[in-house]
């Protein structure tokens, strides 16, 4: 695998946002973030959803480390996709705290939502996902939501193989829908853009792709946010969506993207909007840590991560 700096980035992003993950009230969010510094790494969790310790990374980018040490872990290529469902059920199934927290969340559905609960949080895709290779469908896929669920299970696979065809199986083991496979590899080739040193891989998909039908809908609207460049980035955000599902995602991404200059301000950026920031920062981090290397993400932010360390290793 090459690159892996790649994938640190989307990881470091990741925890950073993750303790102001999935707070929608924009007063509440001013509160928190009020008169600090660096809003990354929170060492209180503020989610109302659920607290799991700072330096820990979201349900999201959890998939994306499954794949990781699946890829680390798997000898013949053939053998990659059977043991990655393989470890997603074992990481996020029956045993594991994600499965144990799904029936506190069932509880908590008939009740006013009063405080988070202790543990992470597992996503519908991967719920699905899990139902679905427990009844040995071929396309194991959830189908239910547009999340980015797909895009963080490629993401270290395009590290190792970035051929579209394999991708799409990546991203379909795990969010089954024309949706979540035409962003997720949008999200993969504008990421693989900068990282063969375009100056401006945003716009430069744009050039290349825009009379390309599969990705018509993805150019349309990335020049919408073309259009709002200079517009205020929490507005923007607001706009099209602050929740964890595309086009919204991407749309509020691509808008921190083109109007940072660097890891660090993209990222904190991204926080600021509130929201699904977990779901944005993985991408928004990929993004910097190809287009900048390494040396953009701020040694201090690596500290902080868990699952970094095994990355660098």
């Amino acid at each position: 695998m090459d690159n892996l700096h790649i994938f640190l980035g989307a990881t470091v992003a990741d925890a950073a946002a993750r303790p102001l993950h999935w707070v929608y009230d924009p007063k509440k969010l001013k509160r928190y973030i009020k008169g600090k510094k660096d809003i990354a790494f929170l060492k209180q969790n503020k989610s109302p959803f659920y607290s799991i310790k700072t330096g820990d990374v979201s349900g999201y980018n959890d998939v994306g480390q499954v794949m990781f040490k699946t890829l680390m872990s798997t000898k013949k290529k053939s053998d990659i996709l059977k043991n990655f469902k393989r470890n997603i059920t074992r990481n996020f199934g029956p045993g594991s705290a994600y499965w144990r927290n799904l029936k506190l969340r069932k509880k908590y559905k008939k009740i006013k939502w009063k405080k988070p609960m202790k543990g992470p949080w597992i996503h519908q895709n991967i719920l699905e996902t899990i139902q679905n290779i427990k009844s040995k469908k071929n396309i194991t896929g959830g189908t239910k939501v547009n999340e980015s669920d797909g895009y963080c299970a490629a993401l270290p696979y395009y590290l190792y193989n970035n051929s579209d065809k394999e991708l799409k199986r990546i991203i379909r083991s795990v969010a089954n829908s024309k949706i979540n496979e035409k962003y997720a590899l949008a999200k993969l080739k504008i990421i693989d853009l900068a990282t063969n040193g375009n100056k401006k891989p945003v716009y430069a998909f744009v050039k290349k792709y825009k009379n390309n039908r599969y990705f018509k809908e993805v150019t349309i609207n990335i020049k919408k946010i073309i259009k709002l460049k200079n517009h205020n980035h929490i507005i923007v955000v607001k706009k099209f969506g602050k929740a964890c599902s595309y086009p919204g995602t991407f749309m509020g991404s691509i808008h921190a993207i083109i109007n940072s200059s660097s890891y660090r301000s993209a990222i904190i950026k991204t926080i600021s909007a509130g929201g699904c920031n977990c779901s944005r920062a993985n991408f928004v981090g990929a993004y910097f840590a190809a287009l900048k290397g390494i040396k953009n993400i701020p040694i201090q932010w690596i500290t902080k991560t868990k699952p970094a360390k095994n990355i660098i290793k």
